[in-house]
């Protein structure tokens, strides 16, 4: 298990990088992290979601991704806390401190789920949540040093050189934990170093002498993370290139599914600018994406309170394009409604930005599903689904999109204003080049972007490979997991 002195450390990508490297020497391996929070997340094949990040380690093993490689993810929302998805299915919404009351109840699912992934696998490489040390919640844990325990497995802490104080957050972690949680520390990495590794030698001597741990590797910084799916819009970075074409998407509060615009910023000539709070969208755009969104109407009502809505008609006036998806469709048309309280308040209603006659009703069942067909022009697309809203409307009778012969989404009357459900279109290569063709004048994009994707771990494998002492790794896990 695999367990961070912190958040955002780089331990989903170590985890992928890992397993790639294992898979290359023949094994079979298989992701797990008992609980995660994000709301970038990935529809399994077995009907359910887990954190994007595991799905990218699923990939890097070589396997489908399942609805046990995550078993708890909480999917944060405003007003009415998180979305607890168990296994792939939603649970319940609960607020921090109810969540905290929940989580032991959960346990035996995690670990019946831990069981399944573990089922036939020569390996399996589980990932810690935040801080290995965080004592305060120690006591209903199912996601640390709670799991390890109930388990039974060894822990590699990973450190973060990069954000400073390295030699004292492993120190202070180990000092902080409980002896029988302290013996279960086999080692750790450290992560994201940059400069002459010959000058840290001397913290690897004091980290011993405090700790009595081995250090299992000193990772360089690896540059082509950025062209691998993020699991945190932390992670989000602003990719400004001179010249071609702007993309503008506004970052809301509860931005989801952020990984939908991976392969936009992956071309060469695409700049792909999430335009932060207080800052108007760029007047230059050539295109405006609204994004996925946890909770649509209170981001539509922070959009509104930004002027973006006043951007979004003056870029359309200057004949720019609009695209929505999934929550950001639903922003585009006539209102949105959440009788219920499905994301919003019960009987929540507001008026969309009225850019194409739809109309989003929150209700029913999430809709979970793998989805491929055609756009509007016949040009292939596969994605995902991942909604609860419901919408219709006049609009509706231009589809942008047809889906496994069902149609969805719409296009405004003048053509300039599309949304639809489905994540995930940009990865595919026919329908991204074509709508930045229309933007750049003829020129055909030659990025095959999911062969990128496995081309990158690839290159992340061998660069760990390099740096990290595989064969003490496996030399560290039981022979049978649990």
């Amino acid at each position: 298990m695999f367990q961070g002195t912190g958040s955002d450390v780089g331990k989903s990508l170590l985890v992928a990088g890992i397993a790639r490297a294992l898979v290359r020497r023949g094994l079979k391996v298989r992701p797990f992290k008992p609980q995660n929070m994000s709301n970038n997340a990935a529809v399994t094949a077995d009907g359910g979601e887990i954190g994007r990040a595991q799905a990218l380690q699923a990939r890097a093993c070589g396997v489908a991704p399942s609805r046990h490689m995550n078993p708890v993810l909480l999917k944060p929302q405003s007003d009415v806390g998180s979305q607890v998805v168990v296994q792939g299915q939603v649970l319940t919404n609960a607020g921090a401190r109810d969540y905290y009351k929940l989580k032991p109840s959960l346990m035996p699912k995690v670990l019946e789920s831990f069981a399944q992934v573990a089922e036939g696998a020569d390996m399996v490489l589980v990932e810690g949540a935040g801080s290995a040390a965080e004592v305060n919640l120690r006591a209903a844990d199912i996601a640390n040093m709670g799991f390890a325990e109930a388990a039974d497995l060894p822990v590699i802490l990973v450190a973060d050189i990069d954000r400073g104080g390295v030699i004292a957050s492993i120190v202070g972690t180990w000092n902080i934990l409980p002896p029988s949680e302290r013996a279960r520390l086999k080692g750790y990495v450290i992560n994201k170093f940059r400069g002459d590794p010959s000058l840290f030698t001397p913290a690897l001597d004091i980290i011993a002498r405090h700790t009595g741990l081995t250090c299992l590797g000193v990772i360089p910084w690896f540059a082509q993370a950025s062209l691998l799916p993020p699991e945190d819009s932390a992670s989000l970075r602003n990719k400004n290139k001179a010249g071609g074409i702007k993309v503008a998407i506004p970052r809301l509060p509860r931005l989801a599914n952020f990984d939908d615009f991976d392969p936009l910023s992956a071309e060469d000539d695409v700049s792909v600018d999430f335009v932060e709070a207080g800052r108007a969208l760029p007047g230059d755009a050539d295109l405006v994406i609204l994004p996925g969104s946890k909770a649509t109407i209170p981001d539509l009502e922070f959009l509104k309170s930004q002027g973006w809505d006043i951007d979004i008609a003056a870029h359309l006036r200057r004949g720019g394009m609009v695209l929505g998806i999934c929550a950001g469709y639903q922003m585009l048309g006539r209102s949105v409604a959440d009788p219920l309280g499905v994301e919003s308040p019960a009987g929540s209603v507001i008026a969309g930005l009225g850019l194409l006659a739809v109309d989003t009703v929150m209700a029913g069942d999430k809709v979970l599903r793998s989805a491929s067909g055609t756009d509007s022009a016949g040009h292939d697309v596969q994605g995902y689904e991942m909604h609860m809203g419901r919408s219709q409307g006049d609009d509706c009778a231009r589809p942008f999109l047809m889906l496994d012969s069902r149609p969805d989404g719409a296009i405004s009357a003048d053509g300039r204003v599309m949304g639809c459900y489905l994540h995930g279109l940009f990865a595919s290569d026919s329908f991204r080049s074509a709508l930045l063709a229309g933007l750049r004048q003829g020129r055909q994009s030659d990025l095959a972007y999911e062969s990128q994707v496995d081309r990158v771990l690839d290159e992340l494998a061998r660069h760990l490979e390099s740096h990290v002492d595989m064969d003490a790794l496996l030399r560290l896990a039981p022979t049978t997991p649990g």
